[in-house]
């Protein structure tokens, strides 16, 4: 993914108007200066959890009222966790932001199968929305797996804050 150079005008049409837009005090704040961390990472969390124990509510019988609530729990979240990802995306490289572009429209398309999830099981379609959980989750793998290959194999965002000197062991 990261060598695929067909994604860098479109890659680089979103991280245009991103840095524009974090680029000063609010757009490092969001991405985790204060803290010392990204805080898109920890966001995450939230919708991920959610929608994986749904999931797994979905195979125990009676709880199919509990893994709707979950789903819902995680789709409120989405947003915050993706603006979080739009202002670590406005200070990637080239070659993370290819990555960074098939990781962020792998994982809407998962909130997006996930939202439809929600809303078969609320009009009571139970067995469209425990598939559509399974196909969401399918999905969010992908998407999480190059979220992982950003932060692991290409370092973004790692010692984003500390100073050269900072921690060195000496």
């Amino acid at each position: 993914m990261e060598r695929a150079r067909i994604l860098d005008g479109p890659a680089e049409a979103v991280a245009r108007p991103l840095r524009r837009l974090f680029g000063g005090r609010v757009g490092r704040s969001l991405r985790g200066r204060e803290l010392g961390h990204p805080l898109h990472p920890l966001a995450v969390t939230l919708p991920i959890g959610a929608w994986l124990c749904s999931s797994l509510l979905d195979f125990l019988p009676g709880n199919d009222s509990a893994a709707r609530r979950l789903v819902g729990v995680g789709l409120p979240a989405t947003p915050a966790t993706m603006v979080l990802g739009a202002a670590d995306y406005s200070g990637l490289d080239v070659r993370q932001r290819r990555v960074g572009l098939a990781h962020a429209t792998g994982n809407a398309l998962a909130a997006a199968v996930f939202a439809k999830s929600y809303f078969a099981r609320a009009r009571g379609a139970k067995a469209a929305g425990k598939m559509l959980n399974l196909v969401g989750l399918l999905v969010l793998s992908a998407g999480g797996a190059l979220g992982g290959h950003l932060s692991y194999a290409q370092g973004a965002g790692v010692h984003r804050w500390q100073s050269a000197n900072e921690g060195d062991p000496r």
